[in-house]
């Protein structure tokens, strides 16, 4: 199935760089959503904190919001008991993103979060690749029908989940984007390194929008990660929608090292190592996109970042071997 001109496309061209929004988690937690509980039932119970998440991230500047859906499978549902409603919660949670993009004063994408199943395929686990094909599909009709304009498959980590994802968009008739988490030595938890990450599934249907990381272990580590995906594939739109700074527990609460000034930062050595899309994860208030906000409308083109540069200005690399996953000519001139 071809899939036809889509607003994301159209708002790239239109604009260049896109800011996608903030945290989902953190929002949500915030507002007082339980460890283990899942937050795709606030669609249905909290529905006003839905919207509050999704306008706040407007108000600050973005251009993508994602809907309250990452866990939206049946095979993620089902741990809630709930995996009998799963058209009903993702049709719900697109229709509130959707309600707050109409209503805001620029154009504001959709954007459905499609995360793991948490299930592994064949031969490792038991799921076979055309049962996550059809729970995707199940998924992404929810999103589809309830106004999403694009497939986010984001968080991924094997190859063929990806592709069945992809596909199942497709099948939908759904344009897609896909990310991974780059957590496991600077790879993603089942070996995909970030310089064969865009191929994974290019094939499918007219190709992914755009690809890229998200979440993983900081900010400098998804820079390192920008830098060799685009080296490798210098016509990817990327995305990167990084941590803010590095997670901390202090008693039983998790703390961001990241602060408003740090993630402008980020941003312009993004947009300087080929980003088109970026917005923040785990942590990322509206405060810290509203800052990333102002270095994208500001930014001064400056050179393709080193990975001493990086270091410099956000921190060290928490998976050493990121190191390893610069594009080869960094590597020679760091050993010079």
């Amino acid at each position: 199935m071809t899939v036809a001109p889509n607003p994301l496309s159209d708002l790239l061209a239109e604009k260049g760089v896109l800011l996608a929004d903030g945290a989902t988690g953190t929002s949500l937690f915030a507002m007082g959503l339980e460890a283990g509980e899942a937050p795709e039932l606030w669609n249905e119970a909290k529905p006003d904190n839905i919207t509050k998440l999704h306008q706040d991230f407007v108000d600050a500047g973005a251009d993508i919001i994602l809907t309250n859906s990452f866990g939206g499978t049946r095979h993620r549902l089902k741990l809630h008991h709930a995996q009998d409603r799963v058209h009903e919660l993702n049709s719900k949670a697109a229709r509130i993103a959707r309600a707050v993009a109409d209503k805001a004063p620029r154009k504001v994408i959709v954007a459905g979060s499609v995360g793991p199943t948490g299930e592994l395929l064949i031969p490792l686990g038991a799921m076979t690749y055309e049962d996550a094909v059809d729970a995707f599909a199940e998924q992404i009709q929810g999103l589809k029908d309830g106004g999403a304009d694009v497939a986010w498959i984001e968080t991924m980590s094997a190859p063929d989940e990806i592709r069945a994802a992809a596909e199942a968009a497709v099948k939908i008739g759904m344009p897609y984007v896909y990310t991974g988490s780059f957590d496991t030595a600077g790879k993603t938890m089942m070996g995909l390194a970030p310089k064969d990450f865009p191929a994974v599934a290019g094939d499918i249907g007219d190709g992914p929008i755009a690809v890229g990381a998200n979440c993983g272990v900081g900010a400098s580590d998804i820079l390192a990660t920008l830098l060799s995906m685009s080296e490798a594939n210098p016509d990817a739109t990327i995305v990167i929608k990084g941590n803010c700074g590095i997670p901390e527990f202090r008693g039983e609460k998790i703390y961001y090292s990241g602060t408003p000034p740090l993630m402008a930062e980020y941003a312009h050595l993004a947009l300087d190592g080929g980003a088109r899309i970026i917005g923040g994860c785990c942590g990322t208030s509206c405060e810290h996109l509203a800052a990333i906000r102002i270095a994208i409308d500001s930014h001064t083109p400056g050179p393709r970042p080193t990975l001493e540069l990086i270091i410099d200005k956000i921190g060290p690399l928490r998976n050493k071997t990121s190191e390893e996953q610069a594009p080869p000519r960094e590597r020679r001139s760091r050993r010079a």
